[in-house]
């Protein structure tokens, strides 16, 4: 029950710009150079910043402690380009918004991605493409955050709400590599053959696992964690992702065969506080509903 969390914590590591609006400062930084951004951060220090994308989905993750009888169940680790002097505002305005983030990694313009196995992060969520890509490559459940029409101050519920796409995110890429190379017709006959072989894990399978095992511990009266699969796939293609599931021992709490229809509805309707794809259109369409992660991964993505 909730005392199992003394052995396991979830922790998300997060890029400031993941989570705040940076985007005044970050066009200094592109238009100026690295000093004007500095003496920009600087002056403008006492400033508090507007949330960002993944603002809504830190601040459930962090609510998510109080259902852990004082436990930290959850810890989100912020991991910035910035130094520590010109990061001083974004602890500012992490203690504004009230956000219990006390630990943090300023990497002074170099690339923090090294930084997330140390902090023993389970996810990775930047607005830096190459930051993830690199993060993905060596092993870490990585996504870049997109522009999102959403409203980032406002959540439907206290419940998180994660939504998944299935190849290449929490399972590998090797069914979607019979699709690209042969077409839908041989990819349904193979994962028809396949059905009782499990596939192979993707990027997402440990975060998913993750939050299996804090469903797992929280109370059973109100569990704080809601997933979703939301996939392309149809039947008779639907049957090795139950089986995969199963045999991974992950329980996975709604799950989508739209058979190459529009997933954006179905996202909505969900409340997804975050969706995970690796399909950039998907993600361009997903993102105009709820906050969406770019997963640069697998084929798709070659």
């Amino acid at each position: 029950m909730a005392d199992s969390t003394e052995s396991f914590k979830l922790v998300v590591a997060i890029s400031s710009r993941a989570l705040f609006d940076l985007d005044s400062s970050h066009k200094v930084f592109e238009a100026e150079g690295i000093d004007a951004y500095c003496k920009y951060q600087i002056k403008h220090e006492d400033e508090i910043l507007q949330p960002g994308v993944a603002f809504s989905l830190v601040k459930k993750l962090l609510a998510m402690n109080s259902m852990f009888s004082g436990n930290a169940a959850v810890e989100v680790i912020l991991l910035s380009r910035n130094s520590a002097d010109t990061g001083l505002r974004i602890f500012n305005s992490i203690d504004h918004h009230g956000l219990a983030i006390s630990r943090a990694a300023f990497s002074g313009g170099s690339n923090p991605y090294e930084y997330i196995s140390a902090m023993g992060a389970h996810l990775f969520l930047s607005s830096d493409h190459d930051d993830v890509r690199k993060a993905l490559d060596s092993g870490i459940a990585a996504a870049t955050i997109l522009p999102s029409n959403t409203d980032q101050t406002q959540a439907a519920s206290d419940q998180l709400r994660i939504a998944f796409d299935g190849d290449a995110v929490i399972f590998s890429d090797e069914a979607e590599r019979v699709f690209k190379s042969h077409g839908l017709a041989a990819f349904t006959a193979s994962e028809k053959a396949s059905a009782h072989k499990p596939l192979s894990g993707g990027p997402f399978k440990a975060f998913l696992s993750a939050l299996h095992k804090m469903q797992i511990a929280a109370p059973p009266e109100a569990s704080p964690i809601r997933t979703a699969l939301v996939t392309a796939r149809a039947a008779p293609a639907h049957e090795r992702v139950i089986r995969t599931l199963r045999a991974w021992n992950i329980r996975i709490d709604e799950a989508f065969f739209l058979g190459g229809m529009n997933k954006s509805e179905f996202l909505r309707s969900f409340n997804a506080d975050i969706f995970f794809d690796d399909q950039a259109g998907h993600c361009e369409s997903a993102r105009q509903h709820v906050p969406t992660g770019h997963v640069p991964h697998g084929v798709a993505n070659s």
